[in-house]
């Protein structure tokens, strides 16, 4: 019985190395993280980093008794 149990150890061993080994030289020819050809996608931007946003808001601070008009 220690035979086969012992038997069956190695043989997971065996396949767990040779399935690790396929994994590698599989990820090799595939481009990793940031080293891709193809560009990262643009992130969404908040309204904080919108200038005309930004603008606004600073008038709207300035001036509440006229928040709709854009020439203050």
């Amino acid at each position: 019985m220690l035979k086969l149990l012992l038997v069956v150890a190695l043989f997971a061993l065996a396949t767990y190395v040779v399935v690790r080994l396929l994994e590698r030289r599989g990820r090799r020819s595939a481009p990793r993280g940031r080293g891709g050809s193809r560009p990262p996608e643009p992130r969404p931007l908040g309204p904080d980093d919108d200038p005309d946003f930004l603008r606004d808001l600073d008038r709207r601070r300035r001036h509440p008794e006229h928040p709709e008009d854009p020439e203050l």
